[in-house]
């Protein structure tokens, strides 16, 4: 039988198993997948922790491509032996093998590699709904986003670049510095020993910038607040510092009449089109040669263990796969 990472309880590292598990026929409208690369991403530690709930046993990871072996009935824009890519609900991607739902599937161009796809589908789709829906850039604007050096930052720092976006990118290092200036971030600042309010004001001739990118939560709230100009956007989409308390939505109007918004890509991606939409333009920028994105780091899939501590620990750069 196949071999998956799944989880019986909720907590650290040590929780995640390498267990053997019976994968069946795809059933309607679904389809069986066999694993070539999996995207090792933070909401992963989110489901692990507890803080996201999963009924448990469960699988976990949402972010693979691979090999479709079968499809179930009434499966039509998906085939046997088509090279695929996800990146999305439903957990399970840590695995050798999956049934899963086929509208999840997206179809990979022929110069796009499957461990390529497996660093993008979920975090270069995330990019696309921050940059181009939940605060559309058009181009010419400063913006802040933290951890730009992380996976979804070193695609945003790219994107950026290409939209004509100037982006400011908060780092915990001078290496993590240098990796997301070569990737098109215009400034960086080292939190570790810079205080980014007064650096974004800085850079920003006091103004501000229109729209925050927080994937940090705790230790980046309320101060990213004070980055903003008057009405700007700050858009919340991760807590890797633990998640943000509540707090008097009376802040807002004190720090200039602000938005706040914690967006999803369950949400952004949640019917066929929408997903395939957004994997098309995001294919074209890579195509294109404007996003290039591959792994730093990867583990076999049955060290996800030691994955998720290096990640926790901020060990890792960029994009990480966990190989079967």
């Amino acid at each position: 039988m196949p071999n998956a990472i799944r989880i019986h309880q909720t907590g650290g590292p040590e929780v995640l198993q390498w267990e053997s598990v019976a994968v069946g026929e795809p059933g309607p409208g679904e389809a069986r997948v066999r694993h070539t690369a999996i995207g090792l991403n933070y909401i992963d530690t989110y489901f692990r922790s507890g803080l996201y709930k999963l009924p448990l046993p469960s699988g976990i990871g949402v972010e693979a491509a691979g090999v479709v072996e079968a499809v179930g009935p009434g499966v039509t824009d998906i085939s046997k032996g088509d090279r695929v890519a996800y990146g999305g609900h439903p957990p399970g991607s840590y695995a050798e093998v999956r049934v899963m739902p086929a509208d999840k599937l997206v179809k990979l161009p022929d110069d796009v590699s499957d461990r390529s796809a497996a660093t993008l589908m979920l975090k270069g789709l995330t990019v696309q709904y921050l940059f181009r829906q939940t605060f559309p850039l058009k181009g010419g604007e400063t913006i802040l986003f933290h951890a730009a050096a992380g996976g979804v930052g070193l695609i945003a720092c790219q994107w950026a670049r290409a939209l004509g976006v100037t982006l400011i990118g908060t780092v915990g290092s001078d290496e993590k510095a240098a990796l997301a200036k070569a990737n098109g971030c215009a400034h960086t600042i080292v939190y570790t020993r810079e205080n980014f309010v007064e650096r974004v004001k800085e850079i920003t001739g006091g103004k501000g910038v229109p729209v925050v990118y927080d994937s940090i939560g705790k230790d980046t709230f309320p101060a990213s607040l004070d980055c903003l100009k008057p009405r700007g956007m700050f858009v919340s989409f991760g807590s890797s510092s633990g998640p943000i308390a509540a707090f008097d939505i009376g802040l807002l109007v004190q720090k200039g009449s602000l938005f706040a918004t914690r967006p999803s890509i369950a949400a952004y991606a949640a019917t066929r089109p929408d997903l395939l939409r957004m994997a098309d333009e995001m294919f074209a920028l890579v195509k294109g040669g404007k996003i290039v994105s591959e792994a730093r780091q990867s583990y076999a899939l049955k060290d996800a263990a030691q994955a998720h501590r290096d990640l926790e620990a901020r060990k890792t750069t960029g994009a990480t796969l966990l190989l079967p």
